[in-house]
């Protein structure tokens, strides 16, 4: 017993001194959160005056997504943050505070904020399935576009029709329509990590083609569910994963348009 007594004191004495330390690339990734969107924020500093800030936004997007490719959630989040601050401190009149004069730069820097959440998160899925994450300037303009109207529209029949037609472009589709809060019958479905199931099993999309019929792409609002876009395959190649990790951002976009403004009708 004295024996065991002494074994339980030995541990809970290393267990108090052992200090709680983050794995080595959570570090690095934290302080590239902070100081990465910092250096490219200052390495726009001379082309400030012609540069669009559209442009210095998307360049700050990517740092954030090469961040949160590093690291985790966190480090996405955090980058976003310094990203936005940053953005507004060496690109926003007054130069050099963190003052904004401008409707349209504030409106920037909120963006750039929510994009970089957005956009942290979708790289962050894309690392937990050890794919390339979604780095590509297109892709990163599409969702981009996709905030700035749920920004600035106050219909939710706008930001889903832009959806829609986002989709279709994106995918290759030869329609795509919206359905408000049905569920009739079981469409193979894109799930949030690109892949798709038809019925209960899984399908192999990159390997045969998309399943026969429409597929379902839900739109959830707040955690609920809010309506599904239809997707009508087109006769093209199926698109990469990038692309279908994309569709899903759009697809949650709408939800929240819609979560914000209420229902919508079929489109």
């Amino acid at each position: 017993m004295s024996t065991m007594t002494s074994a339980w004191k030995q541990h809970r004495s290393r267990t108090r001194t052992t200090p709680r330390t983050w794995p080595l690339r959570d570090r690095l990734a934290l302080t590239a959160a902070l100081a990465g969107p910092f250096l490219a924020a200052l390495a726009l500093v001379p082309f400030r005056t012609g540069l669009s800030h559209t442009n210095a936004a998307l360049v700050l997007v990517v740092v954030i997504v090469a961040v949160a490719t590093l690291g985790s959630r966190t480090a996405g989040v955090l980058a976003a943050l310094s990203a936005a601050a940053w953005f507004d401190f060496f690109l926003t009149r007054p130069y050099e505070t963190f003052d904004i004069t401008a409707s349209a730069d504030i409106e920037t820097a909120a963006l750039l904020l929510v994009v970089g959440v957005i956009v942290s998160q979708l790289a962050a899925r894309a690392r937990r399935l050890e794919v390339i994450t979604v780095t590509d300037a297109a892709y990163l303009s599409r969702i981009h576009r996709t905030a700035e109207l749920a920004h600035s529209s106050g219909s939710a029949n706008t930001v889903v029709d832009h959806v829609r037609r986002e989709l279709t472009d994106l995918l290759g589709l030869r329609a795509c329509r919206f359905e408000y809060g049905t569920l009739l019958g079981q469409p193979p479905r894109l799930h949030n990590d690109g892949g798709v199931t038809a019925g209960r099993r899984s399908w192999d999309v990159d390997t045969a083609g998309w399943p026969e019929g429409d597929i379902e792409l839900r739109a959830y609002g707040n955690g609920h569910y809010l309506g599904r876009f239809m997707l009508t395959p087109g006769p093209g190649p199926v698109p990469p994963l990038q692309a279908r990790l994309v569709a899903v951002t759009l697809a949650d976009q709408a939800g929240s348009a819609l979560d914000t403004a209420g229902p919508v009708g079929t489109g």
